[in-house]
């Protein structure tokens, strides 16, 4: 993110900003978890291609007899990309394979997930501070529906701890797990074992630094925006954080009505997108139909040098969207406006763009700005 700058101005750029409503109970993000066809091939894309690490891992070898998992990570974002290693199996076949009830619920669920989404985020985890089973009771009595009770799990290495978890469901077929890891000092999880070799590619490539996940983007159908957003107010005590409606967030042809709501002390943020009204088909609307339900559409990252991250991912291979030159020619302009506004008011300072221009358009960055600074 790059440094703000204040200013007199109160003005937002664009859409609403709401206050704070402080509280501690959230660290941030723990996890997000991926159902795929092959998880180990998706480790390996996001290994070669964004830099991350694989931490952890539970297959075959551990005595996950039906699932395989690869917990990969970079900076304090956290990936568990989990997929079958049998097809669906029988009643009578779970016996033969030493397959557990839970391990074959496991199983059919993810199976049930590919063939309905594809390869998709399973569960956006939330690391807490709190007692998990008091957090769990106020989403459930507020009508969050129960994935998982409040559970215990006792870390298998000597000294490891213990970690407590309970999920609740969220909007399409998501799910949200609550993590107290306080007391926990293991691998990542109890029934994972720790990788410790760093894959040699990144030892030949430019290396991208995360600082962690800053926030998931959930797009919802048509009318589904204001449901999405009672759930996260209601089951878990977030606030909405900005908003803005279609007339502000559209182009010549498509359009949409977007909320970000964040915890109680801002640091976890989720934003909520539904189409609106436009000449074409929206990009919300056409991931719902593709993904057959709502879901997660894109996952942002934080990291303290943009210009480093982006210029090193190009080199991984990794392909960004195109920005048009008219985009930087507005900005350039619209900077300039503001600048010469406040030199002849009495508003105080110039809104300064430490970054070159042409550096972050030629990388095809971003730049939103208002009266608190700038971020790319």
């Amino acid at each position: 993110m790059a440094p703000s700058l204040s200013m007199d101005n109160k003005e937002s750029e664009m859409g609403e900003i709401f206050p704070s409503m402080m509280g501690s109970e959230y660290y941030g993000f723990d996890h997000i978890t991926w159902y795929v066809g092959n998880a180990k091939q998706a480790a390996s894309y996001f290994i070669t291609r964004l830099g991350f690490n694989q931490i952890a891992y539970r297959g075959p070898e551990t005595g996950s007899r039906a699932v395989a998992s690869y917990v990969i990570a970079n900076g304090g974002a956290t990936f568990v990309l989990t997929s079958p290693v049998c097809g669906k199996l029988a009643e009578h076949q779970t016996s033969k394979f030493r397959i557990s009830n839970e391990e074959k619920r496991l199983l059919d669920e993810i199976h049930d997930h590919l063939e309905k989404h594809g390869d998709g985020v399973k569960d956006v985890a939330f690391r807490v501070n709190a007692d998990t089973q008091s957090r769990w009771e106020r989403a459930v009595a507020r009508g969050a529906v129960s994935v998982m009770k409040p559970t215990t799990i006792n870390g298998e290495e000597a000294g490891s701890g213990k970690i407590e978890m309970a999920a609740i469901k969220s909007f399409g077929d998501m799910t949200h797990t609550l993590i107290n890891r306080d007391n926990f000092k293991g691998c990542f999880m109890p029934g994972y074992v720790r990788v410790e070799d760093e894959d040699v590619i990144n030892e030949l490539l430019p290396v991208v630094e995360f600082t962690e996940i800053d926030h998931c983007v959930g797009n919802q159908p048509w009318n589904g925006l204001e449901n999405a957003v009672k759930f996260y107010e209601d089951c878990l005590d977030f606030h909405r954080y900005w908003t803005v409606d279609d007339e502000d967030m559209c182009s010549d042809y498509s359009a949409m009505r977007s909320v970000v709501v964040a915890s109680p002390n801002e640091i976890i943020k989720m934003h909520l997108n539904e189409p609106a009204v436009g000449k074409r088909k929206s990009q919300i609307e056409e991931f719902v139909d593709y993904y057959n339900g709502s879901g997660v559409q894109h996952i942002a990252f934080r990291t303290h040098d943009i210009i480093s991250a982006v210029t090193n991912l190009r080199k991984r291979g990794v392909e960004f969207l195109s920005v048009p030159t008219a985009y930087y020619d507005a900005m350039r302009s619209r900077l300039a406006a503001i600048n010469t506004s406040n030199k002849n008011t009495t508003k105080k300072g110039n809104l300064i763009i430490n970054e070159s221009i042409d550096t972050l358009q030629a990388l095809n960055i971003l730049i939103d700005f208002d009266e608190q600074g700038y971020l790319l």
